[in-house]
């Protein structure tokens, strides 16, 4: 396991997506990095946010994401909640539409480490 702020392992089977890299022909259009989405076995689709990701693999068969600047802060209202506790991006490269809160359904989730400890499901 490799030591990230935060990382969420999905269940099984689950991969990743993500939309191309496009370089905007003015730079005020570009609203932030391109999209990337965990896909599930059913098609469903949960997006994540691709500013805040440092690490990602879906090579074991499942979805592992490590995030840089968020924090998961427990189970509110039955989700799994994380919040943005800081950018890893300039302000320049960031959407104005960025969400401040991921929520998840805990069905989704199989673990998450934080610091390489894990804190969900608890033991």
């Amino acid at each position: 396991m490799s030591a990230f702020p935060l990382l969420i392992e999905f269940v099984a089977p689950t991969r990743l997506e993500r939309d191309p890299d496009l370089v905007p022909k003015l730079p005020i259009v570009q609203n932030g990095p391109p999209g990337t989405r965990v896909r599930f076995a059913d098609g469903s689709k949960v997006p994540l946010p691709t500013d805040q990701i440092v690490f990602a693999d879906d090579t074991q068969g499942n979805a592992r994401v490590g995030f840089g600047g968020m924090s998961f802060e427990g189970l509110e209202d039955g989700y799994l909640v994380c919040y943005r506790v800081r950018e890893l991006q300039p302000e320049a490269l960031l959407s104005p539409e960025r969400g401040r809160r991921m929520t998840l359904k805990p069905e989704m989730v199989a673990a998450i480490y934080v610091d390489d400890r894990k804190v969900w499901p608890r033991a």
